[in-house]
């Protein structure tokens, strides 16, 4: 283990420029998609413009043969913020480890498109790719962050419409609680080198838009009841207000008696495994993910 690597970003991250107390949307898109555009895209992937359901989207596929199956992507960004490009580093080193291609899509922003409307569109994307016969038992949703929490109510929502259920999810440090609830918002207050229990509240109100946060929808790791969810990899690290958003819906996934993985990194920030190149921990997180993938497809 790298203790050393671990301690060194931690640093790092920390001594790091703040943005301005509370900036505006437009600078928080402008300084997300510059700091994700820092991260390295890994060679032996090729990318694709393409659309799902109407909705922009990236195809990302493996540079020589690719095996069968298929990765939905979420990107996250707090539901306000983000693209598919801001996310590639993921998305791309999940198709060059796990040999399959990807769509990270394009979904709907808030505040201009609050809650549901991200949802309604990457269920829409789903009922796209079954639409052109595409065997849900070879569908993995995977997302990082709001793209996290977007794997499981994703799959709530598609349930509730009848949908069948995709082959798994991979959720990086998702965020699965808006009543932001769980132990971790406190304890981990002043640990988290990106978030504070009160700027997540600001940007929580982007989204959830005035409405009560207190539904599966909104909250899936308090309210969401998972009966006939597929299996679930969570990775997560302790460094993070959003550590037991993970714990508690694995902690539900046990009680609906769903396989799950809840997988916890020491030491390490919010979606760690975009630091690939530089943390060991990235790397064999990302390995795991892959492995996890091509078990369920």
């Amino acid at each position: 283990m790298t203790r050393e690597q671990r301690t060194a970003l931690a640093t790092e991250l920390r001594a790091a420029t703040h943005a301005p107390e509370r900036p505006s949307v437009e600078q928080l898109r402008v300084g997300f998609a510059a700091f994700m555009g820092t991260f390295a895209i890994p060679a032996g992937v090729r990318q694709t413009g393409t659309t799902l359901a109407g909705r922009r989207a990236v195809l990302v596929e493996p540079a020589g043969d690719a095996a069968s199956g298929t990765i939905l992507y979420f990107h996250g960004g707090s539901f306000s913020l983000g693209s598919p490009e801001t996310a590639m580093t993921l998305t791309a080193n999940l198709v060059r480890r796990a040999g399959i291609r990807a769509f990270s899509l394009d979904y709907r922003l808030a505040p201009e498109h609050p809650f549901p409307a991200a949802i309604e569109d990457c269920v829409a994307a789903f009922r796209s790719l079954l639409d052109r016969g595409v065997d849900p038992d070879s569908i993995v949703f995977a997302g990082d962050s709001a793209g996290g929490g977007l794997t499981v109510t994703t799959c709530l929502a598609a349930r509730d419409a009848g949908l069948p259920m995709p082959a798994a999810i991979v959720a990086f440090s998702p965020g699965l609680d808006h009543t932001r609830t769980g132990a971790s918002m406190i304890t981990k207050e002043g640990v988290d080198p990106f978030f504070t229990r009160e700027g997540l509240g600001h940007t929580a109100q982007l989204y959830v838009g005035g409405q009560d946060p207190n539904q599966p929808l909104l909250a899936p790791a308090v309210f969401a009841d998972l009966t006939g969810f597929p299996p679930i990899l969570l990775q997560v690290g302790t460094n993070e207000l959003l550590l037991d958003d993970s714990v508690r819906l694995a902690e539900r996934a046990r009680m609906a008696e769903v396989d799950v993985i809840l997988d916890i990194t020491a030491g390490v920030p919010h979606v760690f495994q975009a630091w690939s190149e530089s943390l060991d921990e990235a790397d064999q997180a990302l390995e795991r993910a892959a492995l996890f993938i091509r078990q369920q497809v």
